[in-house]
């Protein structure tokens, strides 16, 4: 393998756990955040790749930098999102700081507590949120409780691989000091049912990423562009669901996965939960009208 295309894995994002660039979103907007999903994910899936060296998924994600920023040859998966940047007048950051998470991916397989977890999860998570809200020109002032969804979202989706990232890939994303205080190991991820040690250790991150689900609400009420707020309500209301099946399911024998019924229902509940939120707002701001 030679090149980032011939890494990918056929995954679209059609195929992912939380939805991107649905149709609530402005047909406008989302050929730029499609252009990013697609160089994101060939991205992602040079990282975990099993036929790669480290020294040569390094080079792959150092190519796709240059094709993305002008400074080395073309690359399919990175010139979409070079053409989107430019007619949009946005900057790659975003896409780097994703570039370094895979990085990361490529050299460590294991995180020692909730703070090494975070801090990747800025570079992993917390870019895709931002750079959906500068493609609707939000407020930067509005980033932290995008952060805080962004690296709820990580940690689910960590949560519900957790065996599979360790059997396929020898990566472990659950905070050591986490599974050593509930008497859990890395090793029991290798088993076919999760023990009473590990599924508490689970209990508690599925928690924490509840936490910072309700952080995220605060996002909602301050985006100005309807459409992705409406999105965004989704995004919210299948996190909470998912966070509280982990927090009582266990991902190495249970789904903890939604089917496309319960993902539309649950959605779907998120998107009328943020329209009635807007319209209590609405009549709680309009003007009275004096007799």
């Amino acid at each position: 393998m030679t090149t980032a295309t011939e890494t990918l894995s056929g995954k679209t994002h059609r195929d992912e756990n939380f939805p991107v660039a649905s149709w609530l979103m402005s047909a406008r907007h989302r050929g730029p955040i499609l252009a990013f999903y697609r160089f994101v994910r060939a991205a992602d899936d040079v990282a975990d790749s099993s036929m790669l060296s480290m020294d040569q998924k390094l080079a792959m994600l150092d190519g796709l930098g240059d094709a993305l920023c002008g400074r080395g040859p073309e690359d399919p998966e990175a010139e979409p999102l070079r053409l989107a940047l430019r007619e949009r007048g946005l900057s790659p950051r975003h896409a780097l700081d994703l570039l370094d998470a895979f990085r990361l991916d490529a050299r460590k397989s294991r995180y020692a507590n909730w703070a090494e977890l975070m801090d990747y999860c800025r570079l992993s998570a917390m870019p895709v949120g931002r750079f959906v809200l500068d493609v609707h020109n939000e407020d930067e002032a509005i980033w932290p409780a995008s952060d805080a969804l962004c690296a709820a979202l990580q940690v689910i989706n960590h949560l519900q691989d957790c065996a599979e990232d360790y059997r396929r890939l020898d990566r472990v994303y659950l905070p050591q000091n986490v599974l050593a205080e509930h008497g859990a190991s890395i090793e029991m991820l290798g088993t076919p049912r999760a023990s009473a040690a590990l599924r508490g250790a689970i209990a508690e991150l599925a928690r924490r990423a509840s936490e910072l689900t309700e952080r995220g609400a605060a996002l909602i009420p301050q985006i100005a562009d309807v459409r992705l707020a409406l999105e965004i309500s989704a995004i919210q209301n299948l996190a909470r669901r998912l966070a509280r099946d982990l927090e009582t399911r266990d991902p190495l024998s249970q789904p903890v996965h939604l089917g496309k019924g319960s993902f539309a229902l649950v959605g779907g509940a998120g998107v009328l939960r943020g329209l009635a939120s807007m319209l209590i707002g609405a009549v709680r701001t309009r003007p009275k009208v004096r007799a």
